[in-house]
């Protein structure tokens, strides 16, 4: 199957998606194809290092791993072998804490955490239909930061579903429920943006 084109309703796959060129990014939302361009920003990338840096101190030594974009991350909807999945997308920064979902491919299975960091061209998406996508593959937290607004947003998976979202604005800090001691500043977050 070849390369994707901007308005098709061709479904693909892992099997097709990794056939791709290297130096182009997409995320397959079950079965369509996702172009992840243009490249962020860099208000974007300062957020998101600056999140990288507190998720890095934190989980440091520790059995979760914290991640960067892009990593891809396959969410079969069963047992389907790599190739038949449907679903990979690549949040910009993510936590693992069962080594089994890690290989070389980067993650098979929900992270424990997700955060993505709102762009004019992905915030739609960011917000509907991946909230959608993460609650259906039952990730345990997933944070929105918004760049523009500073603020971070978390819902927390319970049950069946997210829960109502907690905002976090302005100078604040935000304790991750999920990990003992977690506190995301939102002053070093957005202090240099």
């Amino acid at each position: 199957m070849g390369l994707p084109e901007s308005q098709t309703d061709q479904r693909f796959t892992y099997g097709d998606y990794v056939k791709w060129p290297a130096d182009e990014r997409w995320e397959l939302i079950e079965g369509r194809a996702v172009a992840m361009t243009p490249a962020p920003t860099v208000r974007h990338q300062e957020v998101l290092m600056a999140l990288a840096a507190l998720l890095w101190q934190y989980f440091e030594g520790k059995t979760c791993r914290a991640l960067a974009a892009p990593t891809d991350v396959r969410l079969p909807d069963a047992n389907e072998k790599d190739e038949s999945i449907e679903t990979v997308v690549q949040p910009d920064l993510l936590v693992v804490c069962d080594p089994k979902k890690l290989d070389e491919k980067g993650v098979r299975g929900a992270p424990d955490l997700i955060i993505e960091i709102l762009a004019e061209s992905t915030a739609a998406r960011d917000l509907g239909e991946k909230l959608r996508l993460y609650e259906k593959h039952a990730v345990r937290c997933y944070i929105i930061a918004d760049p523009w607004g500073k603020t971070l947003t978390v819902r927390y998976y319970e049950e069946t579903k997210f829960g109502t979202p907690e905002l976090f604005a302005a100078k604040t800090k935000m304790p991750v429920r999920l990990f003992e001691g977690l506190t995301l500043d939102l002053e070093r977050v957005y202090g240099g943006v």
